[in-house]
């Protein structure tokens, strides 16, 4: 058994912080729009707006057949904007709002046959883009219509999804340029106040490219938006070892948000898909070490971006298969019976934090924290997180308050194997292919986060306390100050 060592840190809580905006509220990911239809979809979508915060959502497909959008009747262009109405006047109806991904292609404009996902999503350019702008032009200037300019205005229109890889595009770099400019230029015609940008690629790639050929071109563009996901670089050349992989990967989103930031310059930057992998069954996805993940990666992309949507609010989800296990490693952060996973649980310890983060010393190469204060509450983040397969082990987390007032009272929230965990309970369970009513409140008993009470012990020079924490762990320590 390995022995337990000490961590450190520290924090001056007389200090002057900085501000802390909930940037990853912006926005969160979903399936395809056709989904949007849904009650289950609905609920909890509804629920992760009120429990989490997310403002906006996005998904593909809007533009796709299954949608209705725009269809060929009789030789002629039918254009029916009904279904894409009814998402948007629900997400409305809720405090929510789109944030519309133009994708993908009507097989009435499509240039090719070339198809994305079970549902068919065709990937190809159109064949007439002057089509294509009558068509983008006439879904803006109806939205305007029916929602008014100052509602519109507050939405984003992304041209595309991931044109850099060909499973999403079939088109070359330049013909997504030409989408791109064909698409802003349509948009800004009907209205200049409303949003548009891109390229949306996946692994931040072509932002250069896409800045200078709309510099260029005098393009507008209101905001830069990209993917990336840790397992993005894994395989490629140059990839020597594990070890180095690790290395390189431990804060590699941080970096790549970083590097992406000084491309855009005054861009606005909007990340609009990340997860632990990109894999859409991966058990990973439903383990504690996606929150662990998610609190970290969040924490450190503070001041770097100004959405981070997580890809994706729930495992109703199809782009492969309808997958009716209750946890079978999706993307959601709620499972198909509207269940939390562990990754739920670190949206809303993320959720209730405050608006100024306070400096901290202290480092550790797998346990981080952060003190973040709202009036007379502080919150005090911790996580044990490392890569799958790398060296991690229960730590004992040793927390110094510099000049702290006296608490009024003091308790921790935890997400790890034995806290806030439904899909172990699930398994111990025996893992059952379907659930029960009563199963599901089970699991939702167990999702639950619980108030545990904290000791503090103070000195002359403040408070302090110390805890443990388990490998892929998240803690959360609320102080409500006299």
């Amino acid at each position: 058994m390995k022995s337990i060592s000490r961590v450190e840190f520290k924090c001056n809580v007389t200090n002057t912080g900085v501000p802390f905006p909930h940037f990853w509220e912006h926005t969160v990911g979903s399936c395809h729009a056709t989904m949007a239809l849904r009650a289950d979809y609905q609920r909890q979508l509804t629920r992760c707006h009120n429990e989490l915060g997310f403002k906006h959502v996005r998904f593909h497909g809007l533009l796709s057949d299954d949608m209705g959008t725009l269809v060929v009747e009789m030789d002629k262009f039918v254009y029916s904007f009904f279904n894409a109405d009814q998402v948007f006047d629900f997400l409305l109806s809720v405090g929510m709002r789109p944030f519309i991904e133009l994708s993908f292609m009507p097989t009435a404009l499509a240039s090719g046959d070339g198809t994305v996902f079970h549902y068919k999503g065709n990937v190809t350019p159109p064949k007439n883009y002057d089509d294509w702008a009558t068509l983008i032009s006439r879904l803006a200037a109806h939205w305007v219509a029916r929602y008014s300019i100052e509602e519109v205005s507050q939405w984003f229109f992304e041209v595309w999804n991931e044109p850099n890889l060909d499973a999403f595009w079939k088109g070359t770099q330049a013909e997504y340029f030409k989408l791109y400019k064909c698409t802003a230029s349509a948009i800004k015609k009907v209205n200049n106040q409303l949003k548009v940008g891109g390229p949306a690629t996946a692994d931040n790639e072509w932002i250069a490219k896409f800045l200078e050929f709309c510099g260029k071109n005098n393009l507008p563009v209101d905001f830069v938006s990209t993917h990336h996901y840790p397992t993005d670089s894994f395989g490629k050349p140059g990839d020597d070892t594990e070890e180095q992989l690790a290395k390189s990967r431990r804060s590699a989103l941080r970096k790549e948000a970083r590097d992406v930031k000084n491309i855009a310059k005054d861009k606005p930057v909007y990340y609009t898909e990340w997860n632990t992998s990109s894999n859409p069954f991966d058990e990973m996805h439903d383990a504690p070490y996606a929150a662990a993940f998610i609190t970290k990666t969040v924490m450190e992309a503070h001041g770097l971006v100004e959405g981070y949507s997580y890809w994706t609010f729930s495992d109703i989800f199809e782009e492969n298969y309808f997958s009716s296990v209750p946890f079978h490693g999706g993307f959601g952060l709620l499972n198909i019976y509207g269940v939390p996973k562990p990754a739920y649980r670190a949206f809303e310890i993320l959720h209730k934090l405050g608006n100024e983060l306070l400096a901290t010393d202290g480092s550790h190469k797998t346990v981080d924290m952060w003190v973040i204060r709202n009036n007379g509450v502080m919150n005090i983040l911790i996580t044990n997180w490392a890569l799958p397969r790398h060296d991690i082990k229960t730590e004992s987390v040793h927390i110094r308050l510099n000049n702290s007032p006296v608490i009024k009272t003091a308790y921790i929230e935890r997400v790890d194997e034995d806290n806030a965990n439904a899909p172990g309970i699930w398994k111990e369970m025996g893992a059952p292919g379907s659930l029960s009513p009563s199963a599901v409140r089970e699991l939702e008993h167990a999702s639950q986060l619980v108030k545990q009470p904290l000791s503090l012990k103070y000195d002359a020079s403040g408070a302090t306390f110390e805890i443990l924490m388990p490998p892929q762990s998240v803690a959360c320590i609320t102080l409500n100050i006299i």
